[in-house]
């Protein structure tokens, strides 16, 4: 059974369903992977490498999972710099380490991906920060990205 009043369980139930489709799935993948980078000391570039090369689970990284990580990589100090300059009161180094993770691919979105539409890319964000950070997150993350959104022309 169901919350019915639509509460944080059926809330939690609707974010969950979201995350079902290849893509999603990719963005989970790649948040895990920076994550776990980022946890582990590592070279994201070099894990991905890895994982490419000996996969860790039963199946293969998805391309879109390999791209999202590369690219991350690749415009790490645009991507970063965008954050800083947006997240008002909140320095990188303070948000929960997932935070970090998903809205950094959230951004190389928004900003290097024009395959994903901004609503997208924002909307997948705060799903997954509602599915695993704090309470605060997905409002932060929502904000964040729409003030993204809203300069992206200016930040490539």
């Amino acid at each position: 059974m169901g919350d019915p009043e639509g509460g944080p369980a059926a809330e939690s139930t609707r974010s969950r369903a979201k995350l079902t489709s290849s893509r999603s799935k990719a963005r989970r993948a790649a948040l895990d992977l920076l994550f776990e980078a980022e946890q582990r000391g590592l070279d994201p570039g070099e894990l991905l490498q890895q994982r490419l090369a000996t996969p860790a689970g039963e199946a293969p990284l998805r391309p879109y999972t390999a791209s999202i990580v590369a690219g991350v990589v690749a415009e790490r100090d645009a991507i970063d710099d965008a954050i800083r300059g947006y997240s008002h009161g909140w320095p990188l180094e303070r948000m929960p380490a997932v935070d970090r993770a998903l809205v950094r691919v959230a951004v190389w979105e928004i900003v290097f991906n024009d395959d994903v539409p901004d609503g997208v890319a924002v909307s997948e964000a705060v799903d997954l920060a509602a599915l695993l950070s704090t309470d605060e997150s997905p409002t932060f993350v929502n904000g964040l990205l729409s003030r993204i959104t809203e300069v992206k022309a200016t930040l490539r």
